[in-house]
């Protein structure tokens, strides 16, 4: 909501509770990301959406990136937030550690909305999607999704390392890196108005081109 609230004025912007998050209930099950990038372009054709910009955070990059390379035709680029996850480090221990110390780092403001969201979501739902961010293989799609991309980055971002972000954008045909200087992981809610700013520039370019 900070990031939308950002976007107001600037761009049309659309906020997505897919299958089983937010106010949205599940169609039965636990949707792998595959699954959901499924379920987020039905969203987008039932809207009649002409190839939009799709946006995501964290686990969110990888349903993005899933949806581009599914369906190049229905989708107009996209912008990877904080993609995960860091190829070297899914080790378990590794990971906790960095998510544990990249939350401590945000601060009580973005703690004020992730917490509700962990609690109303449950805790096994939480873990299996943490364990399925874990497992899904992002850098293999990364060289499907041949629209225009943006990768944007906060350099205390301590769940995605300097060196990951920069494979990431090497691999996206089309890609491109915005660095937020000082910015943490949930950039949608630790630096909505820089990331509006980006979003803002990158959709400019696109109409222009077009």
């Amino acid at each position: 909501m900070p990031l939308l609230r950002q976007l107001s004025g600037r761009v049309e912007a659309w906020g997505v509770d897919l299958p089983g998050y937010g106010k949205s209930t599940s169609p039965g099950g636990f949707l792998a990301v595959q699954e959901l990038a499924d379920a987020l372009l039905e969203w987008t054709r039932a809207r009649e959406m002409d190839r939009p910009c799709l946006l995501g955070v964290s686990m969110g990059s990888q349903v993005v990136a899933e949806a581009a390379a599914r369906a190049p035709d229905d989708v107009g680029s996209v912008v990877l937030a904080a993609p995960t996850t860091d190829p070297r480090g899914r080790a378990w221990p590794l990971l906790g550690a960095r998510l544990i110390w990249n939350n401590m780092l945000e601060g009580v403001d973005v703690l004020s909305y992730s917490v509700p969201d962990y609690w109303d979501a449950g805790t096994s739902r939480v873990l299996r999607s943490w364990a399925q961010s874990r497992e899904h293989r992002i850098e293999q799609v990364l060289p499907d999704v041949s629209q225009p991309a943006l990768v944007v980055w906060g350099t205390q971002d301590k769940v995605c390392s300097k060196a990951w972000v920069e494979e990431a954008t090497r691999l996206l045909p089309r890609g491109r890196l915005v660095v937020l200087p000082g910015q943490y992981h949930a950039l949608s809610s630790t630096g909505p108005r820089q990331l509006a700013d980006a979003v803002q520039d990158f959709v400019g370019e696109r109409e222009e081109a077009s």
